[in-house]
């Protein structure tokens, strides 16, 4: 078994039970791609098994911190059964669920989603990490043994690969025929609080669909029925969701704004698909800046608006220039809301801290001349969870707002 050793103080966070080690914690020895290695402080002390990465930052991702513990088949058997078994504690109203949240699964760089239940049910994963890379195959049967499901599709195609040192895949891993040999359709459809939803999971942004906002948009659901909103935005709307949401809480007209085209479409036809007066919505092609300065100029308002644009800050470094952009469309989002009424914006961006949206936030509200009640903090749904030695989980963030006046 390879070792690494680290450099003096560098044990803290592992300590802590943090699964990273960064390329400068390290002060000697190393492994192949994806390879398990035994961690140990600079006196020796074992600290945990992780998954070698010569390429990335994170050179290392823990698996283990039990020394006794041997990472093979059977750990990422039963590490896997952990993580879906927990799925059915959290009253998940959907059967589009994610069943493997990476690092607070205690499988860094795994993310596995289920669309369908059943002999219907089909598993999309994204391999992320050179550790997950290297026991794909093992992966993928215990996926399929935990959950009974006979058809795995790969999305390992996000940009965060390049990181690792790995080329993008594709496709179906497991299964992708019938019983009679046709082939599994790629397009699916999903139930989530009522509504019906659809996607392409060879086609659709991360795994098919955004499953860490079905709880947002219940609550944006209950916000507008509640209000009686019936002017609202939905800016980056994707494939509308949150429109759907908004037109069953009983919203006069929704306005969704994304710049792509077929993305817009799909909306379009989610509408159409709840039974939804096609009057009441109206799709831009078109970008958001550039149409909430429009709207302005028009004396447009509206009273309830979302925000959910796509990741600005991948990382810290980036934190600067995305807080000007966040700050840029909230402030306009603010002066385009009525008295009253609601802003639910929200940031995916692992560089800002839900402590620094805040204060984004609250500083667009200024230059903006409007003040606000924070209604609710917002966070992804139960089953893409945060843990306590993991705080870099909380990736989504979101505040609702809702103007005084």
């Amino acid at each position: 078994m390879k070792t690494i050793r680290l450099r003096p103080g560098k044990e803290r966070s592992l300590l802590r039970r943090h699964p990273w080690i960064f390329e400068s914690a390290i002060a000697k020895g190393g492994g192949h791609s994806g390879e398990t290695v035994r961690v140990e402080s600079a006196e020796g002390q074992f600290l945990a098994w992780a998954a070698f990465s010569p390429q990335s930052r994170i050179r290392a991702r823990v698996w283990s911190f039990d020394e006794r513990q041997r990472i093979d088949a059977p750990f990422f058997i039963a590490a896997c059964a952990r993580s879906i078994s927990a799925r059915a504690r959290f009253g998940i109203e959907s059967d589009g669920v994610r069943l493997v949240h990476g690092e607070s699964d205690g499988l860094p760089g795994l993310i596995v989603d289920r669309y369908g239940d059943g002999d219907d049910a089909v598993l999309v994963a994204q391999f992320t990490s050179a550790g997950t890379e290297r026991w794909k195959d093992v992966i993928a049967d215990a996926l399929l043994q935990a959950t009974g499901a006979r058809h795995l599709y790969e999305r390992s195609d996000a940009s965060v690969r390049q990181l690792e040192g790995l080329e993008p895949a594709t496709g179906w891993l497991r299964g992708g025929t019938d019983a009679g040999g046709a082939p599994v359709p790629v397009e699916r459809s999903l139930r989530e609080h009522g509504w019906r939803l659809t996607l392409n999971i060879a086609e659709g942004h991360k795994t098919g669909f955004y499953l860490d906002q079905r709880d947002s948009r219940q609550r944006f659901f209950h916000t507008v029925r509640r209000l009686g909103s019936q002017r609202v935005l939905n800016c980056f709307c994707y494939t509308g969701g949150f429109s759907v949401a908004a037109l069953a809480g009983g919203a006069g007209h929704v306005t969704s704004i994304d710049s792509s085209g077929p993305a817009l479409e799909r909306a379009r036809a989610h509408v159409a698909l709840n039974g939804f007066d096609a009057s009441r919505a109206s799709f831009l092609d078109a970008d958001v800046n550039a149409s909430l300065r429009q709207f302005l100029k028009e004396g447009r308002s509206f009273d309830a608006i979302v925000l959910d644009p796509p990741k600005f800050a991948p990382t810290a470094a980036h934190a600067d220039r995305a807080a000007r952009a966040y700050k840029d469309i909230n402030r306009l989002a603010l002066q385009l809301l009525e008295p009253g009424g609601v802003l639910f914006t929200f940031s995916c961006s692992g560089g800002i801290s839900a402590d620094l949206f805040h204060k984004i936030v609250a500083s667009a509200g200024a230059d903006a001349g409007v003040d606000g009640y924070i209604q609710e903090r917002l966070a992804g749904a139960p089953d893409h969870p945060m843990t306590l030695e993991f705080p870099e989980g909380e990736y989504l963030k979101g505040l609702s707002v809702m103007r005084k006046g």
